[in-house]
């Protein structure tokens, strides 16, 4: 025959979209043609196929040879579809049998070895979906697409032995050439690193509820106080705190660090809730994502189901913290370049690190700060209200005495907390799972003035701070999130009046204008 045709996938974000690959030789002069919106890296292509295949016995038709990948309208990039082309290529030239509806993706070296590829989860993930459960790839990227239930995967670690098991005639095939094993790198064999333990933080007992409410609700933090008080810390030991993922929320996490990774063979479900901390340095594209053609996802994405942790937070571009405020509301993130748009999931807790003022003196008395008012209300409007708004938990740090800083090993550790929060969140998932929800953080205001409202007794206070204009109308929503929670943790069945002031007291920057 002189038409092959195979599958592969097309990512676009996490969402992935089958593509058939057609291959037509041709009677005219020799050429290598790939039709269908390819990028630079999927253009370059024609040549790694054409050596892989001289190099693995089964050279190359000489004459035009032309692949078309369809849909034509849909972007594709990478060089993920080496495989799925050369296979193409072959059964166009009856060098295989036919294929049927079996997905390839893989790179292909010079040498004729398939190479892993990254995003391998999200991509074997659309094709069960689709109806493609058959999939081959490099041997590296086994255990990472095996993680898909449904999927029938089968792993080759070169195009002799592919082509081989696919009909090739085997007399000229270089099955002989077995490549060495992939080297996933130095420092991976080392053992796990120790977790950041809550038995470390001297003191402190107001912020360490604070982060024991935020773990149990999943609300956002804010942390204010003078350099050395403990803020970074204290956010370091909040994914501890956080229950393990359940198995929809670890393929989530693990397919969007299977499409930011490097290509590598050590791919394992991720079941720890993911920690982000970037510099204050970082831009709008790597804290929300993007880049050229189509978007990639940025540390947002990354934290997903996780803790985003920004220290020194007015420090950063004041555009960089406004862009959060889209994927706080909604958990998503849509990215929208002019090669395409990508939906990134971001469902994460935000933790905010920031000084008093520039000095960071600016506690107390304040007698030491060198700061003047002005300089004071610059910095801290670097931080919007709307972003401010939004965030739950609005706590001042204050410096460790010597007395709360005499014997750590005093303080109550992690797992203890821990086993706290996980009882507090069963508490949540019984009452909001037939609302579709799972933690207090997301409960709309809805919910909270239908079905879960309280007493008039119980919110007096919020109706007075509302009243005087001290709570927005998302404050107030806000604070009757965060009573839901202190009253989880306190095994109440409802929050009462104690429940609701202790809400609101975590939102100090409220509670301190009543």
């Amino acid at each position: 025959m002189s038409l092959g045709r195979t599958y592969s996938v097309a990512l676009v974000g996490l969402n992935g979209y089958i593509v058939e690959v057609e291959a037509d030789i041709g009677q005219t002069l020799p050429a290598f043609v790939i039709l269908g919106l390819p990028d630079a890296s999927l253009n370059e292509a024609k040549e790694r196929i054409r050596s892989a295949a001289q190099n693995s016995g089964i050279p190359l038709s000489r004459r035009k040879i032309t692949a078309n990948l369809i849909p034509a309208s849909l972007p594709k990039r990478g060089s993920g579809f080496d495989l799925a082309i050369a296979m193409a290529v072959l059964l166009a030239a009856d060098d295989i049998r036919p294929t049927g509806r079996i997905v390839f993706i893989a790179e292909l070296g010079l040498d004729g070895r398939l190479r892993p590829v990254r995003g391998i989860l999200p991509a074997v993930m659309a094709a069960v979906r689709a109806g493609y459960p058959e999939v081959v790839v490099a041997r590296a990227n086994v255990a990472e697409a095996e993680l898909v239930p449904g999927a029938r995967v089968r792993g080759y670690a070169t195009l002799a032995r592919l082509a081989f098991d696919c009909g090739a005639d085997p007399q000229d095939l270089a099955l002989d050439f077995e490549p060495e094993p992939e080297d996933d790198g130095p420092g991976t064999s080392a053992g796990p690193a120790l977790a950041p333990d809550m038995c470390d933080v001297s003191g402190q007992a107001a912020a360490r509820r604070a982060l024991e409410v935020a773990a149990a609700g999943a609300h956002h933090l804010l942390l204010t106080g003078p350099p050395g008080a403990g803020k970074t810390m204290l956010a370091e030991r909040l994914p501890g705190l956080l229950p393990d993922l359940g198995d929809t929320e670890a393929m989530e996490v693990t397919a969007i660090h299977s499409l930011c990774s490097l290509p590598s063979g050590s791919v394992q479900l991720l079941r720890r809730p993911p920690y982000e901390n970037p510099h204050h340095t970082a831009t709008a594209v790597a804290i929300i994502g993007g880049g050229s053609g189509l978007p990639r996802p940025g540390a947002a994405s990354r934290a997903h189901r996780g803790v985003l942790f920004l220290d020194e937070a007015p420090e950063y571009d004041r555009g960089v913290l406004d862009a959060l405020r889209q994927p706080l509301e909604s958990g998503e993130l849509v990215i929208h370049r002019s090669a395409g748009s990508a939906a990134y999931p971001a469902r994460f807790q935000l933790v905010l690190a920031a000084n008093p003022c520039p000095c960071g003196k600016a506690t107390g008395k304040g007698v030491d700060c060198i700061c003047t008012p002005t300089m004071r209300r610059r910095y801290q409007a670097r931080m919007s209200g709307p972003l401010l708004d939004r965030v739950d938990i609005q706590l001042e740090v204050e410096r460790v005495s010597l007395a709360g800083f005499g014997q750590p090993a005093e303080e109550e550790g992690t797992a203890s907390i821990a086993e706290r929060v996980r009882a507090a969140r069963s508490r949540q998932l019984d009452r909001l799972l037939p609302y579709g929800m799972e933690t207090n953080a997301q409960v709309p205001g809805r919910l909270l003035r239908g079905a879960l409202r309280l007493g008039a007794p119980t919110t007096r206070i919020l109706d007075y701070a509302l009243e005087r204009g001290v709570l927005t109308a998302r404050g107030y929503d806000r604070v009757l999130r965060l009573a839901w929670t202190v009253a989880d943790l306190s095994l109440h069945d409802a929050p009462d009046a104690d429940d609701v002031g202790q809400a609101l007291g975590l939102r100090q920057a409220a509670a301190a204008s009543l």
